[in-house]
């Protein structure tokens, strides 16, 4: 019973979740290239060294989450209790 209440609580709440030196987003960009570099292999192999290195490079010039604002200004996904990215005009 008392096992219940003792829980490990994160040092810091706002840290990203990460893995090794790989955050999350970084660790599935890796993944991607490495399914790629498997079916395809050639250039995707290169990819697979590069293109987390060059978007780790991005990220840290960026503000946090802009991954997420950038997929929404492409269209891939949707926000909720947000207005879209067209929006001119707001009334209140």
């Amino acid at each position: 019973m008392s096992d219940d209440v003792n829980k490990a609580f994160p040092q810091y709440l706002s840290a990203p979740f990460q893995i090794l030196w790989y955050e999350s987003d970084e660790l599935a960009l890796f993944l991607f290239f490495l399914v790629l570099a498997l079916m395809y292999g050639t250039v995707f192999w290169m990819l697979l060294i590069v293109g987390p290195y060059a978007y780790s490079r991005i990220k840290r010039r960026r503000p946090r989450g802009f991954l997420c604002h950038l997929l929404y200004m492409a269209g891939l996904i949707r926000m909720r209790n947000y207005p879209g990215y067209f929006e001119k005009e707001f009334s209140e």
